[in-house]
C-alpha cells in the first residue's frame, strides 16, 4: 500500500532530491504536464536514468491531495548497485561469484525472505528488474531480517542484458523450474554461477530460459508439486553451498 508518509512532492523537492544523489524507488508523473520546472524535472531523470511512470492525475491523489504540482517520488530505502560494478571486485577477492537474478518476483515477503537466505547461504548479490519487481518496503526489510541493509541489491534495466554480461564474464547460468531440467544434486555447481528464480505463477521467461547453461528442478514427494519460490530458493542455496563445501574439501 502506497503512502503519503513515505513519499516526497512537488516539482522542486524531487528534483532537488535527484541533485543531491537520492535514490528513488519510485517516481510518478501526471499525465500531460508542462512548464519550465517540468522540463528541468525531465533533464534530471534522463541524466540519472530514473525509472518514471507517466500516470492520471487520479493515480497521485489516490495517495495525496496536497500540493504535488503532478510529481511523486518515494525514496530508495536501500543503495541499489549495478552488476557490472560489483562483479570484478568479487573476482578480486579470490571468490567465485554466486549471484542470484530474480525474475517476476513481486511479493514483498518472497524478496525479503529470498534474501535473508541469499545472505546466509553464500551468495553475493541479488539482481532484480528496474520494473515488474517487488518494492524494497519495510516489510521486505523486515521479512529480510535486516539483511536487506547491507547486502548487494542490483536493479538492472533490463534483466537479460544483465545476464549475458554475467554469462559473458564467465558466469554457468542456471534457472529453476518445477518439472523441466535435471535434479538440482546432479548438476555440477560449484564455479561461478547465476541462479534464476521466476515467480511461481508465471516461472522464468522464455529470454532467460535459452541462455540458460543448465536448468534445475527439486524433487517432490508429496501431493503438492510445487513450492513457495522463497522456499525454493533456500533449497537451491543449500545445495550449492554444500557442494562449494565439498569441492573445497577435496
Amino acid at each position: 500500500m502506497l503512502k503519503e508518509s513515505d513519499c516526497i512532492f512537488g516539482l522542486r523537492p524531487v528534483i532537488e532530491a535527484i541533485r543531491s544523489g537520492k535514490q528513488l524507488d519510485r517516481l510518478l508523473i501526471r499525465q500531460g504536464l508542462q512548464g519550465g520546472l517540468y522540463h528541468e524535472l525531465m533533464t534530471e531523470v534522463k541524466k540519472h536514468n530514473i525509472v518514471y511512470q507517466i500516470v492520471p492525475l487520479e493515480r497521485i491523489e489516490l495517495v495525496t491531495r496536497k500540493n504535488h504540482q503532478g510529481v511523486l517520488a518515494w525514496l530508495a530505502l536501500i543503495e541499489y548497485q549495478r552488476v557490472s560494478n560489483l562483479l570484478p571486485m568479487i573476482f578480486e577477492k579470490g571468490e567465485d561469484p554466486l549471484v542470484i537474478a530474480l525474475d517476476g518476483i513481486s511479493d514483498v515477503r518472497n524478496f525479503g525472505a529470498i534474501v535473508r537466505s541469499a545472505d546466509c547461504l553464500g551468495a553475493h548479490a541479488i539482481i532484480i528488474p528496474e520494473k515488474g519487481s517487488a518494492r524494497i518496503t519495510a516489510d521486505a526489510i523486515k521479512t529480510s531480517a535486516g539483511a536487506l541493509h547491507s547486502f548487494p541489491v542490483c536493479r538492472e534495466k533490463s534483466i537479460v542484458r544483465a545476464i549475458e554480461f554475467l554469462k559473458e564474464s564467465g558466469l554457468k547460468v542456471i534457472c529453476a523450474g518445477e518439472k523441466s531440467g535435471k535434479i538440482a544434486s546432479e548438476v555440477v555447481m560449484t564455479g561461478p554461477s547465476v541462479l534464476i528464480l521466476g515467480s511461481e505463477d508465471k516461472g522464468i521467461s522464455r529470454e532467460l530460459t535459452i541462455l540458460a547453461d543448465e536448468q534445475v528442478k527439486i524433487p517432490m514427494m508429496g501431493n503438492i508439486n510445487s513450492l513457495n519460490v522463497s522456499v525454493a530458493a533456500g533449497i537451491l542455496l543449500y545445495e550449492i553451498m554444500r557442494q562449494r563445501s565439498d569441492n573445497i574439501r577435496k
